[in-house]
């Protein structure tokens, strides 16, 4: 009987999404009042809730409650541009901004990375991006310095490729990617409004430049509603 009242209330709220009912506000009422308009318990309620989440319909932040999940964003690994390019181009706007930038020191995995020696100083820039104003991408981009004097004083919440063609003259080259997924680390999960542990897709970026040089790596955790991945191989 309980999974039967789920698949109700599952079907229900779907359709009344798919009307859109909720579209004003852009968010579900709370729990309690959905509770109430269903008379079941909140358990089975966030049995529901969590359904529709899995089929990406709706998606939660801690606090806030539910809302009303937008498309998800099409990822081209393969597709050589930055993230409001590949935003803009799918009808979708994009926002950075800047946790924390600083120079620190490197440890050994990292120094593997980048081809350098652990406990050589790197630069650290740790972003937030929002899609129509949704945080959807934790990143820590890390960067030799010796490519890049001064980086650290420019605006860095511009594309970072645009910024290194532009002011360094340099361009990517080859580039390394591993995607597995991951739950969200505890430094990640409060910037993407998420309890941490929750499901994550977590890529690592390495960068060459088009004199073959790694000067860049870039740690990615994407909530994993936000995107899907899409290549086009000719």
């Amino acid at each position: 009987m309980k999974s039967l009242t789920v698949d109700v209330i599952c079907r229900s709220l779907a359709a009344r999404i798919r009307q859109g009912d909720f579209a004003d506000s852009g968010r579900l009422p709370a729990e309690r009042i959905l509770s109430e308009q269903f008379s079941t318990t909140r358990i089975t309620l966030r049995e529901a809730l969590g359904q529709l989440e899995a089929e990406g319909m709706i998606y939660r932040e801690l606090r806030r409650g539910w809302f009303i999940a937008p498309p998800r964003l099409a990822y081209d690994p393969l597709l050589r541009s930055h993230f409001h390019a590949m935003a803009e181009r799918q009808g979708r706007s994009a926002r950075t901004e800047v946790l924390d930038a600083q120079t620190v020191v490197a440890e050994a995995g990292l120094a593997a990375r980048l081809e350098m020696q652990e406990g050589e100083k790197v630069y650290r820039i740790r972003r937030l991006r929002r899609i129509d104003e949704r945080a959807v991408l934790y990143v820590e981009h890390y960067l030799n310095p010796r490519y890049f004097p001064q980086l650290l004083e420019h605006d860095l919440t511009r594309s970072l490729t645009q910024l290194y063609q532009e002011e360094y003259g340099i361009c990517y080259g080859r580039v390394g990617f591993t995607m597995l997924p991951a739950p969200l680390p505890d430094f990640a999960a409060p910037a993407l409004k998420v309890a941490a542990g929750s499901p994550a897709l977590f890529i690592t970026r390495i960068n060459r430049d088009q004199h073959d040089r790694v000067i860049d790596c870039d740690c990615e955790y994407w909530r994993y509603d936000a995107l899907y991945i899409a290549v086009e191989v000719d």
